[in-house]
């Protein structure tokens, strides 16, 4: 059950937060700013209103995880700065911390947290009138997974061994019907040893069905579906591997960011880190949108010069302006939705849908007749004999696979014109706030890893992170 209780109550004690909490404390100064109502409204149809003991008020829940990049239960029992931003009375006793991870699970789940408080900080910016400008810049950042992944070789072999003992311990003769065991370190290989493996023992449906067997059974299944399709093996489900130069990789998240000149955050979107950049603009553009700016520029890198982020307009129909230098290896030409591979702009490489990253790339067609050029970029084939987007990709027996972009459209030769003007230049010289913006969310509130396992975690902390730094950034101003 839930009544509205978000103010601090009476007591003798009240008037020691004057005495110790200055007024120019950051917790004070959120706390006059912004009224934290909405959360209440927000979450108002997750609690039952006639039923149940009293709930703990779900705008305390949230100060609380907004607070948590510290030890924020055990500090909130002494700093007194903690207990006026929670609104408690100075002698009041802390929660039990296991309360704080069952609102984030049951509360605060299939909520968009992270639209919600980015919307509302942009509209505080917009009422006070920080935000002036009609650019947003654009860049992502990656925050890697809390778990690292283990190589599937290793996890296959050790659940391969530990089925073998369980059968063993049942029946020591069936060692002589065992295949034989991969003794390379070819993946391919030790799959098929293990499919091979599982296939004898479910054979023997009296073997397979004892409780010890079957267990490790299935488990080195799920393991030879789970190879197959990621070739990693994590505890992070969600978390891909993605690329930051052609020669470096990490595993874990991508958040795509849209700022204000002014340094506002005004759009973000999470993703597993595989993805590339230039697809998610239209999203950031449609959300900053929503959240109340009118968008007129967008400043970026190479990765969102793509053809048809140069066709995006503005709610009045004329033509956005992008603030980025071409690249010729971005534009898809015709192809189909499904057939499009993603563009890394880090390893300046194409990554399939798959994941994989090319390995080379080759110019096609005469220089003289430069508007029908393509850049080729090739693939591991070894890699796609395996793959399970291999149909309709890869042929088989191929010995090659690759992917052609045409070089120049005309989108790109009108966009090689606009990178010669002033404005252009101008409006360059702002990217870099964005990589401070990034700097800052990592280094200061912990988002270069992730403290959960899963995107929608993920979303969660990158909800809170960024409403902090936009609050932070608003009480400068």
């Amino acid at each position: 059950m839930l009544f509205q209780q978000q103010k601090i109550q009476l007591s003798e004690y009240s008037r020691l937060y004057h005495l110790i909490v200055p007024k120019d404390n950051l917790l004070r100064k959120i706390n006059e700013m912004i009224d934290f109502s909405f959360i209440y409204n927000e979450l108002l149809d997750k609690y039952c209103s006639n039923n149940g003991r009293t709930a703990e008020s779900p705008v305390r829940m949230f100060k609380y995880l907004l607070l948590k990049t510290i030890d924020v239960v055990e500090r909130s029992r002494y700093d007194m700065s903690f207990k006026y931003f929670l609104e408690m009375s100075p002698e009041e006793d802390v929660i039990n911390s296991s309360s704080l991870t069952k609102f984030r699970k049951l509360r605060l789940k299939d909520m968009d947290l992270l639209n919600l408080l980015i919307g509302k900080t942009v509209s505080i910016a917009l009422e006070k009138g920080i935000i002036k400008s009609k650019s947003i810049i654009v860049d992502s950042t990656h925050s890697l997974s809390r778990s690292n992944p283990y190589s599937p070789l290793e996890v296959l072999r050790q659940r391969s061994k530990l089925l073998r003992k369980a059968v063993y311990s049942m029946d020591e003769d069936f060692k002589d019907q065992m295949p034989q065991k991969n003794e390379s370190n070819d993946i391919r290989k030790e799959i098929a040893y293990c499919k091979a493996l599982q296939k004898l023992i479910e054979s023997d449906t009296t073997l397979s069905e004892i409780p010890a067997v079957k267990e490790k059974l299935n488990l080195l299944k799920e393991t030879v579906e789970d190879t197959q399709e990621n070739y990693i093996i994590s505890k992070d489900v969600d978390a891909r591997v993605g690329h930051k130069t052609a020669d470096s990789s990490f595993f874990g998240y991508k958040t795509h960011l849209a700022m204000t000149e002014e340094r506002i955050i005004a759009a973000a979107v999470v993703t597993s880190g595989e993805k590339g950049d230039g697809p998610e603009l239209p999203k950031l553009l449609n959300q900053a949108r929503s959240n109340g700016m009118e968008v007129d520029t967008i400043i970026g890198d190479a990765a969102y010069a793509g053809k048809e982020n140069l066709k995006l307009k503005d709610q009045q129909g004329n033509k956005i302006k992008i603030v980025a230098k071409i690249n010729p290896a971005i534009t898809h030409g015709a192809r189909k939705e499904e057939e499009k591979f993603d563009y890394n702009k880090d390893a300046d490489m194409f990554v399939c849908p798959a994941g994989h990253l090319a390995m080379y790339k080759r110019v096609q067609g005469k220089k003289i007749h430069r508007c029908n050029q393509t850049m080729t970029y090739y693939f591991d084939v070894e890699k796609c004999k395996v793959c399970p987007l291999r149909d309709g990709c890869y042929k088989p027996e191929a010995k090659s696979k690759t992917y052609s972009v045409s070089i120049r459209t005309d989108e790109h030769i009108e966009q090689e014109v606009f990178q010669q003007s002033e404005y252009f230049r101008e409006k360059s010289r702002h990217r870099y706030k964005i990589e401070a913006k990034n700097s800052e969310l990592k280094n200061v509130h912990g988002y270069d890893r992730a403290d959960s396992y899963g995107l929608e975690n993920m979303k969660m902390q990158g909800a809170l992170a960024i409403f902090v730094v936009n609050l932070k950034r608003i009480l400068k101003f």
